[in-house]
C-alpha cells in the first residue's frame, strides 16, 4: 500500500499545483482589480495560466488533431481514425483518407512505449499520410488498464506486433521508432519462423537500441550501473484509487516526467519562464509554439512495471536481442533467419539516446539476408528528435525510406486473420 499511497501522493500534488493555477488565474482577472492596474496583478494570472495549462495536460491524452489531408488531386481529404484490432494494452488504427484512390504503400507505423502517447509522432505521420496507407499502433496508460488484464512485458509487445504485421499481410512495409527497433525486429524473426508468408515486405529500423553496447550513451550507462532491485524499489508504484488500473504495479508518467526535465532542467526552466512573460504581455495564443511543444512533451503515461523492469534487465543489461538470444513466448527467435525482408536503419549523427552503431548493428545479426536488401543511412547532425519528426526526417530522410519502400515492395498475398 505504501507504494499506492505514492502514487497518490504524486497525483495530488499534481492536481494540487493545478489547482493553483486555475484560482491564480482566476483572481487575477477579477473585475475589480481592473479599476486599479498592477503589473503584479498581471504576472500573476499569466503564471496561473501557464501553470494550471502544464499540470493539467501531464494526465490528458493528446488528440491527433489530423483533420484533412491534402493529397495529389489537389484537394483536402477529411482524415478519419479507425481502430482495426483492439486490445488491452494498445490497438492498431488506420487513418482512413475519405475519398481518395487507393495508395499502393501500405505502412504501420509502430510508435515507442517509452512514456509518452503514439501521438509523440504526430507529425511523422503527417509527412507520411498524403503519400501512403497508414497504420499506427496506439499503446494505451497502464493507469486505465484493469489488473484482471494481466500483464504486459516485452514478449507480449512483441507478439502483439506480430498480430498485427499478420493483420496487414505481407505487403505492408513496417517502420519502428526509437524503442520498438530491437522488438520489431525480433518479431520479423519470429514470424520467419512461425509463419514466413506474413513478413513485412520491409522493415525501416530508426535509432533503435539493437545493441545498447555498441556506443555508449549516458542512458546505456545507467541500464548497466543501476541494479534490478534498486529500480525496482525506486521506480516501480503501484497505480492510486483515482484510476481503472487501481492496484496494477506501474513506472508512473509523472515518475518519468521528472526524469524528462531533470536531463535539461535549465533549459526547461526558461521556456517556461520566457512563456509566463509572453502571457503576461498579451503575446502567448493557445496553439503557439510554446504550447504545441509542451501539451505534447508533458502528456506522460505509465508503463506496466513489467515492460519497463524486462525491457533493462533484457534488452539493456543481458543484451538478448544483441546476442541474438531472444525469447517470445518460450520459442528462442533467431534473427538470422530472416531472409526475405528488405531492411533499412536510419541514425542520427547526435544522437545522444540511440548513438550511432546501436542500430546499425541489426544489420550484422541478420545473416540470412542478402546485402543486396540491406540499407543505411547516417543524417548528418541530426539528434534523436530529428531523424523521425523533425527537419531532417522531412527534407531527407521521409524521401529515403519511401524510396527504399518502393524498391522492394513485395506484391500479393492476402491478409492473416489474427484471434482476438
Amino acid at each position: 500500500m505504501r507504494f499506492m499511497a505514492t502514487y497518490d501522493l504524486m497525483e495530488t500534488m499534481r492536481n494540487t499545483n493545478q489547482w493553483l493555477g486555475a484560482t491564480a488565474q482566476a483572481i487575477a482577472a477579477y473585475p475589480a482589480f481592473a479599476m486599479v492596474p498592477n503589473p503584479a496583478l498581471q504576472w500573476m494570472g499569466a503564471w496561473g495560466e501557464v501553470t494550471e495549462r502544464s499540470f493539467a495536460r501531464m494526465v490528458a491524452k493528446p488528440d491527433w488533431g489530423i483533420h484533412s489531408v491534402t493529397c495529389a488531386d489537389g484537394r483536402d481529404h477529411l482524415v478519419t481514425v479507425e481502430k482495426v484490432i483492439e486490445r488491452p494494452f494498445g490497438d492498431l488504427i488506420h487513418f482512413n483518407v475519405q475519398g481518395r484512390e487507393e495508395k499502393a504503400r501500405k505502412i504501420l507505423l509502430v510508435a515507442p512505449m517509452s512514456g509518452h502517447y503514439a501521438t509523440l509522432l504526430r507529425s511523422t505521420v503527417q509527412s507520411l499520410l498524403p503519400d501512403s496507407d497508414l497504420y499506427i499502433t496506439d499503446w494505451h496508460n497502464a493507469r486505465d488498464i484493469p489488473v484482471s488484464e494481466g500483464k504486459f512485458d516485452i514478449e507480449d509487445y512483441t507478439l502483439y506486433c506480430v498480430d498485427f504485421m499478420k493483420e496487414l499481410g505481407p505487403d505492408v512495409h513496417v517502420i519502428a521508432v526509437c524503442q520498438p527497433a530491437p522488438l520489431v525486429l525480433a518479431a520479423t524473426a519470429y514470424l520467419a519462423e512461425m509463419e514466413p508468408d506474413a513478413q513485412p515486405s520491409t522493415m525501416t529500423l530508426i535509432g533503435g537500441p539493437i545493441d545498447p553496447d555498441a556506443t555508449p550513451t549516458e542512458v546505456t550507462d545507467f541500464g548497466n550501473r543501476v541494479t534490478m532491485g534498486h529500480l525496482e524499489e525506486t521506480a516501480i508504484q503501484r497505480v492510486g484509487f483515482k484510476y481503472a488500473g487501481v492496484g496494477r504495479r506501474v513506472y508512473p508518467g509523472l515518475l518519468q516526467l521528472t526524469s524528462f526535465i531533470s536531463m535539461n532542467l535549465d533549459t526547461h526552466a526558461q521556456a517556461f519562464q520566457d512563456q509566463i512573460m509572453r502571457a503576461a504581455q498579451g503575446q502567448a495564443s493557445d496553439n503557439d509554439r510554446h504550447n504545441r511543444f509542451y501539451d505534447e512533451y508533458l502528456a506522460t503515461m505509465d508503463m506496466t512495471a513489467e515492460f519497463y523492469l524486462s525491457t533493462v534487465e533484457r534488452i539493456f543489461k543481458d543484451g538478448e536481442i544483441a546476442r541474438n538470444e531472444f525469447v517470445v513466448d518460450g520459442h528462442k527467435v533467431d534473427i538470422g533467419k530472416v531472409s526475405d525482408v528488405a531492411v533499412m536503419i536510419v541514425e542520427g549523427e547526435k544522437d545522444d539516446i540511440s548513438a550511432p552503431g546501436q542500430c546499425l548493428a541489426a544489420l550484422d545479426l541478420l545473416t540470412g539476408l542478402p546485402d543486396s536488401k540491406k540499407a543505411n543511412h547516417l543524417e548528418p547532425k541530426a539528434g534523436h528528435y530529428g531523424i523521425f519528426a523533425g527537419r531532417a526526417w522531412r527534407d531527407n530522410i521521409r524521401p529515403l525510406v519511401l524510396d527504399f519502400i518502393d524498391q522492394n515492395t513485395r506484391k500479393g498475398g492476402a491478409k492473416l486473420k489474427v484471434a482476438t
